[in-house]
C-alpha cells in the first residue's frame, strides 16, 4: 500500500510500503533491513516518494503503482530521479527453485528455467541445525527493480543504485537474513 505523507498522523504508525509527498517540504522516512529503500524525486514539482521494496513488493508491482501516482501529478519520466539504497545483494539472497520461478513469473512476467546451484542450507540461516545441502539460487532484487524502472520508461541516466549489501556489511547495516534482528536502518528523503 502507498499512502500520502499528510495522511499519516503524528504519533501514530502507518502500515504501508510506500509514502508519497503531497505537500511542499515534507520529509518521508522508511525503515528497512534487507529490503531496498527506493527514493523518487520529481525535479520539476519537487514531489518525492519512498518505497520499502523487497521480493513481494516487486511481485506486486509497487514501483509501477507509485509511478502511476506520479502520473496524476503530471510528472514527466525525464524529470523523475530514482535512487535504490543499500539492500541485500544477490550473493546473499538465496531462495529455492519454486520461489525463484514464482518471482520471475510475477515480477518480470517471465517463465524461466532455473539452473540450480548447490549451496549450504546454513547460508539461508534456517532455524534448523540441519546442514544438508539444498538447491538454492541467487535472487537479484536490485536488478529486478532496475528492470521494472526501465519498463516504466525511466531514463537509465536518472537511476542510481547503491552497491552496498546490508548482509555483508553487518557493522554498518542491520540484516534480518543474517542476524534475525528486529533492528532496522532509517532512510529519509526531503522535498
Amino acid at each position: 500500500m502507498i499512502v500520502f505523507g499528510s495522511h499519516s498522523k503524528k504519533g501514530t504508525k502507518t502500515d504501508a510500503d510506500g509514502l508519497i509527498s503531497n505537500k511542499y517540504r515534507q520529509n518521508l522516512w522508511v525503515y528497512t533491513a534487507d529490503c531496498m529503500p527506493i527514493f523518487f524525486a520529481d525535479k520539476r514539482t519537487r514531489n518525492v516518494a519512498t518505497l520499502h521494496c523487497g521480493r513481494k513488493g516487486l511481485e506486486k508491482k509497487i514501483i509501477k503503482n507509485l509511478i502511476k501516482i506520479f502520473d496524476t501529478f503530471g510528472t514527466s519520466r525525464d524529470d523523475l530521479l530514482v535512487a535504490i539504497g543499500p539492500a541485500i545483494s544477490k550473493e546473499h539472497y538465496l531462495v529455492d527453485k519454486m520461489t525463484l520461478k514464482e518471482f520471475y513469473k510475477k515480477a518480470e512476467n517471465k517463465n524461466i528455467t532455473v539452473k540450480l546451484t548447490k549451496t549450504k542450507k546454513d547460508l539461508c540461516f534456517s532455524d534448523s541445525d540441519d546442514f544438508r545441502e539444498q538447491n538454492l539460487n541467487q535472487l537479484d532484487l536490485k536488478r529486478s527493480a532496475y528492470k521494472q524502472l526501465l519498463n516504466e520508461n525511466i531514463p537509465r541516466t536518472n537511476i542510481d543504485i547503491s552497491n552496498l549489501c546490508t548482509y555483508k556489511l553487518n557493522n554498518e547495516f542491520y540484516s534480518w537474513r543474517k542476524n534475525k534482528t528486529i533492528s532496522r536502518q532509517w532512510n529519509l528523503i526531503c522535498s
